[in-house]
């Protein structure tokens, strides 16, 4: 099985050299160079995440990744993810297949409920119609992504009747669900025909192996598509272990308190963060070498088909980000597909 490579970034806000807060706009145009980079050097796919808060630039990602589409040329490019629930998904599709037009058919959208509940009292949606809104939106859009015109009805918005949406695509567009480890929503992706997106953010990949053995269980229940899996999971790179965990500890650790006091987690450690990057832990970070045999070890426990590392956590620099990308591409890539031929 061919097996592609992704990176993910939220677009968090970073420091500068002289360790101010970057603005909004300089951090987008740094992602912006960052997936030029990820396409120089390989990468299959390049994710950017949709959030409504300070600590993260990127609200508008079709926009950013417009932009990425006009100066790149083989990466394919989607959100990590777009937040069906508190969107439209007419206008969802038209933005999504006009973003395909302009990278000549390098986009697909990942599709969330969304972790971070800013954006629904912000666009007026209640958060007691949660898993409705999310349900409706994306029976939806998987009507719209068959490209023909649809008939539908629900209580959550407006019924269509034979509605045809613009612009159509060439070749048509993939789509995933972001899940993050409940049986009903891995069902719900197998019922909808779409890729099943694993965001694991915490643990061992192996404790997921049960949702990707449910997901091709209900495939054949449902007798849908069978469509490739995938692996969201943080990471960082450098050149040795021990460069990559100094340089990634702070902005994990200022992400985690930031969030962690708003949800009441407990403070972040230097200890916690140990055990995250270890064989136990979901935090894809170290020299080439000591990532890629996890990536490795991931793919075959779960047999997925992409693994995509969330890059960028907290005010980890720029900088910092190019390194990790740059071996990203250059070293670890090449290293697992070696690690997986080798058996």
């Amino acid at each position: 099985m061919t097996i592609e490579f992704g990176l993910d970034t939220f677009g968090d806000v970073t420091r500068g050299a002289d360790g101010e807060l970057l603005s909004h706009a300089q951090t987008i145009r740094n992602v912006v160079a960052q997936a030029e980079l990820a396409d120089r050097v390989g990468v299959d796919f390049f994710g950017v995440g949709e959030h409504h808060r300070p600590e993260f630039a990127v609200s508008a990602p079709e926009m950013v990744l417009a932009a990425i589409a006009s100066r790149t040329e083989s990466i394919r490019l989607g959100t990590a993810v777009t937040v069906l629930s508190s969107d439209d998904p007419v206008r969802v599709f038209e933005r999504f297949a006009t973003l395909d037009a302009v990278s000549n058919g390098r986009a697909e959208v990942v599709l969330g409920r969304g972790s971070f509940i800013e954006s629904f009292p912000l666009f007026g949606y209640d958060l007691r119609d949660y898993e409705a809104l999310f349900e409706e939106k994306l029976d939806l859009l998987v009507e719209l992504l068959k490209e023909k015109p649809v008939t539908w009805s629900g209580t959550m918005r407006s019924s269509l009747t034979d509605a045809d949406v613009f612009p159509k695509t060439e070749n048509g567009m993939r789509a995933w669900v972001g899940v993050g480890g409940s049986p009903e929503s891995v069902v719900r992706v197998a019922r909808h025909g779409v890729g099943l997106m694993l965001a694991i953010i915490g643990g061992p990949a192996g404790r997921f192996r049960p949702f990707v053995d449910l997901y091709h269980r209900s495939v054949q229940s449902f007798g849908t598509p069978t469509n490739p899996i995938a692996v969201h999971s943080p990471g960082h790179i450098a050149d040795t272990d021990e460069e990559a965990w100094e340089t990634a500890y702070p902005g994990f650790e200022a992400m985690n308190n930031t969030i962690g006091r708003e949800r009441g987690w407990p403070a972040y450690s230097r200890a916690r963060f140990q055990n995250d990057v270890g064989p136990a832990g979901a935090i894809y970070s170290g020299s080439p070498e000591r990532v890629a045999a996890k990536i490795a070890d991931t793919i075959r426990t779960l047999g997925i088909g992409r693994f995509d590392m969330k890059y960028a956590t907290g005010t980890l620099t720029h900088e910092a980000m190019m390194r990790s990308i740059e071996l990203y591409g250059t070293e670890v890539i090449p290293r697992v597909k070696q690690l997986l031929a080798d058996g």
